[in-house]
């Protein structure tokens, strides 16, 4: 055991003084960018507009690809198995588009205006009331976007040296103010490109081996195959809103790289279209091998690690522990810790331009002050960071960049679209468009699945649809409503003649048709999927949990009860109060009931609740019979779904993934989470008689709270 033990701690001291080689290197290479910079803020920002198109194009893989395909899309890909090709092939359309349409028109205008935030180029002139509101709407969006790098950061320490994530998360922080004191954008840009060789040679390495690990490509089918056979189908199941739209929320998830301000600041800093063009070649040689090796990695980590309780979002650190020696995991940690790193710093200084550029324009030149800026937003990322550890679901990498992106896709994309366009939308026109975007996602992403209704899941639609589709509509109701608008939507292109339109109305619907009949052919059978003979079972329990006291209640007497759903428990259905007693008090000459009232209060839960009836109720019934006070159901979905027949033993059949993600859902209880109070006061029916003697009442209160007891998913016997 003691030479367990040595080999142990060996193999840690080899991993640490990996990582810590390269990230010296990484900070070496940030450091060296000292020589030739300039103490501008012009140059702290957008490095003079003369950077090489080869470094450009290198950070801008580094930066947009960030820890999330390490950490976040690794999880994705092990949950949805061939499918997820689906997101690589749409989103690579929408970046092609991006970079041959869209960028081009961002590096002319950002040229010839002496722009140097994204936030600038949506409106007339920089600091304009709707520039405000873009730079704003950049800064919270770009800083829950880093808070998720640190967090990825965070999590591959946890994994590869047992370290908490709070610790990984402030060395992060650490580094980000440092990269950007030494040299700003250059700083950030030089690391980036030696980060993005590191990020392919690592993957690399890790990809052979994990395909060695699984058998090959015939092993990894045959192991995802075993798993569950919707793992090997490029067709997803059950889509709430089918193929097309599904497909086309993540076309508009690569669109949206032209609304990330830390990508589109590596575009700024190129002097010429040419020097564009070349960065693009670059951009996509360099990031398209490097997809196809995450994916495959991804693949292979569920054939691995098929536990229940396993975080798909470990799945690569995990794989490099378990087949990496020590160096290469050094390497691993190092690459995923350069992911985060590169990502954030360039979206903490995309914020810094956008506040000094809009928000606060007379600091636009003030060196100084811009770097305290940059201070302050990194701090600020670090602080969502570490708030994330305690919400549940919010160290979650995926969901973090899900609504970074498609909330900066939405308020920057259509705008920028409209802008190319020729058309020069007011400053109402703008913030309007802005702020139907932000509601768009936002409700899409948080206040849907809140209300209980999730169609931003797997099986519905990326919010990048209803963002950019909200402000787009308000686009042509403005066109079409507004006297201030210009009628035309497309500024200086016409509507498409009658004949033209409708051929592109017919070829749209042949393409969505196609779509349509192919996943109707193709898809997983939901009825098989719901069956015993999709090869999986989950077997559950909905017992009660119940509190019950008995207290002596005097006459015109309040005694204070409580119910507490803590944060360890099981989704919870239901939780009802009841209140039962008889005359055993009453020694007056009347035979009637004492009245015992409730006075509910619910207010310190989180919620919110389907049904809840927290009102005052006062009852005299004295039969010794349980009588209903108050009650809440706070999510009706979980008791129509899992538990119509109340408490007993359930089984449900299915796939590996969607029972274990059903077996999720029984696991959360955050709405139900908090104190349930209530008042309980006795009113005495004999206490003014003349011969009475009634000074209060025995009361039985009793809390019920129907919860779920999940089992392990397992094969179906």
């Amino acid at each position: 055991m003691e030479i367990e033990g040595v080999e142990i701690m060996a193999g840690n001291v080899v991993i640490i003084i990996s990582f810590l080689f390269f990230m010296f290197l990484f900070a070496g290479v940030g450091l060296a960018s000292i020589r030739v910079k300039k103490d501008t803020t012009d140059d702290y920002l957008v490095a003079g507009r003369g950077m090489h198109p080869a470094l450009a194009a290198l950070s801008a893989v580094s930066t947009w690809n960030s820890g999330y395909m390490f950490i976040g899309a690794i999880g994705f890909t092990y949950m949805m198995g061939y499918n997820i090709i689906w997101m690589a092939i749409m989103s690579m359309l929408g970046q092609i588009l991006a970079w041959a349409w869209l960028y081009k028109f961002i590096q002319k205008e950002g040229r010839d205006r002496g722009v140097r935030s994204l936030s600038s180029l949506v409106a007339e002139k920089a600091g304009a009331p709707e520039a405000k509101l873009a730079a704003v709407l950049s800064v919270l969006f770009l800083s829950i976007y880093a808070a998720a790098q640190l967090t990825s950061g965070g999590k591959a320490l946890l994994v590869m040296m047992g370290w908490p994530e709070l610790i990984g998360i402030l060395i992060g922080f650490v580094l980000v103010v440092a990269y950007c004191y030494a040299g700003g954008i250059r700083a950030s840009i030089w690391t980036d490109a030696v980060q993005s060789c590191v990020m392919i040679v690592g993957s690399l390495i890790l990809c052979w081996i994990a395909l060695g690990n699984v058998g090959g490509f015939s092993g990894l089918n045959s192991g995802l195959e075993s798993q569950d056979p919707a793992l090997t189908n490029i067709m997803p199941p059950d889509l709430i809103f089918g193929l097309s739209m599904w497909a086309f929320a993540f076309f508009l998830g690569g669109l949206a790289v032209a609304g990330q301000p830390q990508v589109v600041s590596r575009v700024m800093t190129l002097g010429s279209d040419k020097d564009r063009k070349q960065a693009m070649l670059w951009f996509f040689v360099w990031q398209t091998p490097f997809l196809i090796l995450m994916t495959f990695i991804g693949l292979a980590s569920r054939v691995i690690f098929s536990e229940n309780d396993f975080d798909p979002e470990l799945g690569l650190p995990m794989l490099a522990m378990d087949t990496m020696p020590a160096v290469g995991v050094g390497m691993i940690l190092a690459s995923i810790f350069a992911a985060t790193m590169s990502t954030a710093d360039s979206q903490v200084l995309a914020c810094t331009a956008a506040i000094t550029d809009d928000i606060k324009p007379e600091w636009r030149e003030d060196h100084k002050t811009t770097k305290k800026v940059t201070l302050f937003v990194a701090a600020f990322a670090t602080a969502i960071s570490v708030a994330g550890l305690y919400v549940p679901g919010g160290d979650s990498v995926f969901a973090l960049v899900v609504l970074a992106v498609y909330g900066l896709g939405g308020v920057f994309v259509p705008l920028l679209i409209i802008r190319w366009a020729g058309y020069k939308p007011d400053t109402t026109h703008s913030i309007s468009m802005m702020v139907a975007a932000f509601v768009g996602v936002i409700g899409w992403t948080i206040l849907l699945p809140i209300a209980g209704i999730n169609w931003s899941g797997a099986d519905g639609i990326f919010p990048s649809v209803p963002g950019m589709g909200a402000a787009f509509l308000v686009h042509f109701l403005f066109c079409w409503k507004r006297e201030s608008s210009t009628a035309n939507p497309f500024g200086r292109y016409n509507f498409p003649a009658r004949k033209v339109s409708a051929i592109g109305a017919v070829v749209l619907l042949a393409v969505v048709g196609t779509m349509e009949g192919s996943y109707v052919r193709l898809a997983p059978d939901s009825e098989s999927a719901n069956s015993s003979n999709s090869g999986y079972q989950l077997n559950y329990t909905v017992i009660q949990n119940i509190k019950t006291e008995t207290l002596f209640i005097g006459d015109e007497e309040t005694v204070g009860v409580s119910f507490e759903v803590l944060e360890t428990s099981n989704a919870v259905i239901s939780l009802t109060l009841y209140v039962t007693f008889d005359e055993t008090a009453n020694e007056g000459v009347s035979e009637e009931c004492d009245t015992v009232i409730s006075s509910p209060d619910f207010s310190d839960v989180n919620g919110p609740h389907d049904q809840i009836q927290d009102g005052a109720v006062q009852t005299d019934n004295c039969d010794e019979t349980n009588q209903l006070m108050a009650s809440v159901e706070t999510n009706g979905e979980l008791a129509y779904r899992w538990a119509e027949n109340g408490t007993g033993e359930y089984s449900e059949f299915g796939s590996e993934m969607e029972l274990n993600e059903i077996r999720t859902i029984m696991g959360e209880s955050f709405r139900m989470q908090g104190v349930y109070y209530s008042d309980i006061t006795v009113e005495t029916s004999h206490a003014l008689e003349p011969f009475g003697n009634d000074p209060g009442e025995s009361i039985t209160i009793t809390w019920v709270a129907l919860t779920f007891v999940p089992e392990e998913v397992k094969k179906a016997s």
